[in-house]
């Protein structure tokens, strides 16, 4: 798993931030924490527990706060955050810049914006954006597809027919979204969102016959960027001597970035229409997340049919 980071230059471009200072180094400036700031007890003086790598904005509430100091007690607020070497502060609702606060930013060095955007609005897109970028991920091999919604994660030996069952999929109206490599991200406690590298987006290897742009082979409708996680299957080589699950009233569990994922194990042989069985799964995983088990329910069944007189 790799640490993320977000250049503050990027960040401030997604969001259309308007620059009012920035120092010389503000190119290589980097976020680290999807956590912000809006600073209210700092401005009279109360840092306990204040965490400087979060990055801070203000609203109408404390720029007209600040707006009743005297000059030489705005100033001193601004010193007070500036100083302790904050990524950024952001003024919103087009709020007057104070002369105070540029001078301090210059000062310490602390890039300095303004947005035309209420502080609730930018406070949940800059907590959407840097969850998103800087959520915990991990690189897995294996063939990412979408099938009626649901992201299904192929994995298995080299040679199993992952990318020959992708192909088949995509054939049935079903859309890729990464072959080979998989970028996985965990956005939120119990959510994965996967996706291919960049370089490698949209193409797939066939052997045999190489590579293909499954993009330009198929027409858009065939891809995807990305898409969750929601079930991993295993295909392994058909063993006589594997006991294999045939009713399948229990869930088994991958564990990808600390969240655990269904997932189910294949067996693969000749004559077996893989493409048919990871449609089939994809349905029935989204069939149990709506509650329905049809391998508890035929249980439920059996044993009503084994003891009518308990009925």
């Amino acid at each position: 798993m790799s640490e993320q980071s977000v250049q503050l230059e990027k960040l401030a471009e997604l969001l259309r931030l308007k620059i009012e200072y920035t120092p010389d180094d503000f190119s290589t400036r980097t976020i680290t924490t999807s956590a912000v700031n809006r600073p209210g007890l700092q401005l009279v003086g109360f840092y306990t527990q204040f965490d400087n790598n979060r990055l801070q904005f203000m609203g109408i509430v404390e720029i007209m706060y600040l707006k009743t100091l005297p000059s030489d007690e705005r100033r001193k607020v601004f010193t007070e955050l500036f100083k302790r070497n904050i990524p950024a502060l952001v003024i919103c609702n087009n709020m007057e810049i104070y002369s105070e606060a540029l001078d301090q930013a210059r000062r310490y060095n602390v890039p300095l914006f303004s947005t035309e955007k209420d502080t609730s609005q930018f406070s949940a897109e800059i907590i959407a954006r840097l969850n998103a970028m800087l959520a915990p991920s991990i690189t897995r091999h294996g063939v990412l597809v979408e099938v009626y919604g649901e992201g299904i994660f192929m994995t298995g030996d080299s040679g199993s027919g992952k990318s020959e069952t992708a192909i088949e999929l995509i054939k049935r109206g079903h859309m890729l979204v990464a072959d080979d490599a998989v970028e996985i991200k965990r956005v939120s406690y119990n959510t994965l969102i996967g996706s291919a590298p960049d370089l490698i987006r949209h193409y797939m290897e066939l052997r045999g016959i190489g590579v293909i742009d499954v993009r330009r082979l198929y027409g858009m409708g065939a891809v995807s960027n990305s898409t969750t996680i929601d079930l991993v299957i295993d295909f392994q080589q058909w063993s006589e001597h594997e006991h294999y699950d045939r009713l399948g009233a229990d869930t088994n569990y991958t564990e990808i970035l600390d969240v655990k994922v269904p997932s189910m194990l294949v067996p693969v042989a000749p004559g077996r229409n893989l493409a048919v069985i990871v449609e089939v799964a994809a349905m029935n995983n989204k069939q149990r997340k709506m509650g329905f088990n049809a391998a508890k329910a035929l249980q439920e069944r059996l044993l009503e049919h084994l003891n009518p007189q308990d009925v």
